[in-house]
């Protein structure tokens, strides 16, 4: 059976060799976002959390479009 992550989804800022930034969701949880990104991003690149609110109107937003 796959390892469950959560039903939430984190923003993740990946910067590679390159000093290119990149923004990244991973549907999982803050704590194992970056360990997940890292793992997919390449090698040699940096991630952290990116703190994100999404507001009534912009969550509304992101439902109707899925």
């Amino acid at each position: 059976m796959a390892e469950s992550f959560g039903n939430s989804f984190t923003v993740v800022q990946v910067t590679g060799d390159d000093t290119k930034t990149q923004i990244w969701i991973a549907v999982a949880k803050p704590s194992q976002a970056v360990t997940l990104v890292l793992a997919a991003a390449p090698e040699g690149s940096t991630a952290e959390v990116l703190r994100v609110a999404l507001t009534p109107t912009s969550s509304e937003c992101s439902k109707n479009s899925i």
